[in-house]
């Protein structure tokens, strides 16, 4: 199958903005789209099964492992999140640049199998102001935050290995960046090479 879409994977501890970012890239940027995750989580008050992420029960999800279907997956405390080959490639091969949200381990297993990702880290401006970020949610209890802090400080230390890495102490700045990172990937030679040889057939035979 000829991929001629692009992934996009944005990845950073909870609390770090990265739902924000993602609804204002999705809100700018035209032929793109949201990668849905499978998860085992119950959904939150404001969301729906199929556009948030596909809910289902531990055991189908499980079945979903054995039969090799998930690009990525991962334990994220008591539930499992997964991204489906099918549902990416699909995307992919009609030439939707694809965003997604994943942690460092299945932003990991999609470089491994689709090299040519772009993969961005979104930080927080430190440890104080996540924790702080975290309580003004109010969606966590203390004992949720405590273990989202202390995930957050081996998240972090991921964002080495990333191609980007975005700070979000001001959010309008950090949206301006995220985009500027889409939209100049987009301009890079071999995505555009195509429509340019159309256009210039004879210069291009």
């Amino acid at each position: 199958m000829t991929m001629t879409g692009r992934l996009f994977v944005i990845s950073g501890p909870s609390g770090a903005g990265k739902s924000t970012i993602i609804k204002a890239l999705r809100e700018r940027i035209g032929n793109l789209a949201y990668s849905i995750s499978h998860t085992t989580r119950k959904p939150r008050q404001d969301e729906s099964d199929g556009v948030h992420y596909h809910f289902m029960d531990k055991e189908t999800f499980e079945k979903m492992i054995v039969r090799d279907e998930f690009v990525e997956w991962a334990r994220v405390y008591d539930d499992l999140y997964g991204t489906s080959f099918s549902s990416l490639d699909r995307q992919l091969a009609s030439g939707v640049d694809i965003l997604m949200d994943i942690d460092g381990q299945g932003a990991g297993n999609i470089r491994e199998h689709y090299e040519d990702s772009v993969l961005i880290f979104i930080l927080p401006p430190s440890l104080e102001v996540l924790e702080r970020r975290l309580k003004e949610r109010g969606t966590d209890s203390a004992d949720i935050i405590r273990k989202r802090m202390a995930k957050a400080q081996k998240e972090i230390a991921q964002c080495t290995w990333y191609d980007y890495i975005i700070v979000n102490e001001d959010l309008a700045a950090a949206i301006n960046e995220a985009h500027a990172v889409m939209l100049s990937d987009r301009c890079r030679v071999f995505r555009r090479m195509g429509a340019v040889r159309r256009r210039f057939p004879d210069v291009f035979p």
